[in-house]
């Protein structure tokens, strides 16, 4: 699918023609959007990010327009309004997707789940480059070299644990969006945490050289919100 879509404005397959790609591009639920802190609502009710990972196995895999880490075993689930999404995979965008009044941040990780019917959630963590590093890409980073530029490359990792992956799980904006990416399918449930997280400039410059030519910047303009309901979840 990296083939026929492009992150270059100016592109034939660039953003503004996804929805040639797939008509779902042109709907009103897309992603990524801004979270412009004067239509999002501050509630309490949303309650902890109830989230049930475990160490399972997994393998590093070099999709072109992005790097992939696929958890190939049971790594644990979400649990959202009482549905069980399965962790599937996270991968990574620099600069950041989605964007708090306007500011878009150096990375963006997302964390893709899948429930037994089909239905999607992600999680998506924002990044600023800082003096920490992330956790979970310096364990990565050897294999990041290992598949740079390779298209459809794949290394398997051994067991990774993804609580390595820092979340707050009690501040977060929660909303319904689409896939970031052709098709751009709608009704994914997106959970963003509130913390902005550290990562070093070197880190995402190994992503960025990993990425085949062409997506070392990968992320999809903000999209309109079209009078979307946005939560932002902060216990009292």
């Amino acid at each position: 699918m990296s083939d026929e879509f492009s992150y270059d404005q100016n592109a034939k397959n660039g953003p503004s023609k996804w929805g040639k790609i797939s008509r779902y591009c042109n709907g009103n639920l897309q992603s990524p959007i801004d979270f412009d802190n004067k239509v999002v609502e501050v509630v309490s009710n949303l309650g902890i990010l109830q989230k049930y990972y475990k160490p399972s196995n997994a393998t590093l895999v070099n999709r072109g327009h992005n790097i992939m880490l696929r958890w190939d075993g049971d790594s644990g689930y979400l649990k959202i309004d009482k549905t069980q999404y399965q962790l599937q995979q996270i991968h990574w965008h620099t600069p950041s997707e989605h964007s708090i009044d306007g500011k878009r941040y150096d990375m963006e990780a997302h964390l893709v789940h899948m429930s037994s019917d089909g239905k999607t959630a992600v999680i998506g963590i924002l990044y600023e480059i800082g003096l920490l590093p992330d956790d979970l890409l310096t364990i990565l980073e050897g294999d990041l070299i290992a598949v740079a530029d390779k298209r459809g490359a794949e290394k398997g990792m051994g067991k990774i644990d993804p609580n390595i992956i820092i979340l707050d799980v009690n501040i977060y904006y929660r909303y319904i969006g689409s896939l970031t990416t052709p098709p751009c399918t709608e009704g994914l449930v997106w959970t963003i945490d509130g913390k902005v997280n550290s990562v070093t400039a070197r880190q995402i410059k190994l992503l960025q050289d990993a990425a085949v030519n062409g997506f070392e910047y990968n992320a999809r303009p903000v999209q309109l919100l079209n009078r979307r309901s946005i939560k932002f979840n902060k216990p009292y």
